[in-house]
């Protein structure tokens, strides 16, 4: 229903974009089939500190973008909801989000570099806001070794 937006319905035209980030995360962070702690860690770190959660919200949250990622596995759908609701600068800041959850465990897997690829396709980010986003989060995340470009 509309007078509860935290309890996102997905039948609802305009999807939670709170919501379709946390998809996103989701996907990213168990496409290695190794949905670790840290990545775990680092996506609840993420989410709490981009929307401004409570541990409850952020349950919720993360219960129904693993449902919906695990039911769809159409992002489609998320990245457009995401690419419609997000001016540019909000859309890279989702990239920036999805290469903290691929690093967390400290090993970038050609499939992550894939999807992360495919998504900024789908959100409409160039390569090199793309790269850009990549650097900022490394040079955040020192204890991860650098690739040079």
């Amino acid at each position: 229903s509309m007078d509860s937006p935290d309890a996102p319905e997905l039948s609802q035209g305009d999807i939670d974009k709170r919501l379709a980030a946390a998809v996103l995360l989701v996907e990213a962070a168990a496409i290695d089939d190794d949905f670790g702690h840290q990545e775990r860690a680092a996506m609840n770190a993420v989410l709490t500190r981009e929307f401004d959660l409570t541990g409850e919200e952020l349950e919720t949250l993360v219960a129904e973008a693993a449902k919906v990622q695990s039911e769809t596995n159409q992002l489609l759908r998320f990245t457009r909801a995401i690419k419609d609701a997000y001016p540019l600068e909000e859309r890279v800041e989702v990239i920036e989000m999805l290469w903290e959850i691929v690093y967390a465990d400290g090993i970038l897997h050609d499939y992550e570099a894939n999807l992360l690829r495919r998504i900024c396709g789908l959100l409409y980010v160039s390569d090199r806001d793309q790269g850009e986003a990549r650097k900022r989060v490394l040079n955040r995340n020192l204890s991860t070794p650098e690739q040079n470009p």
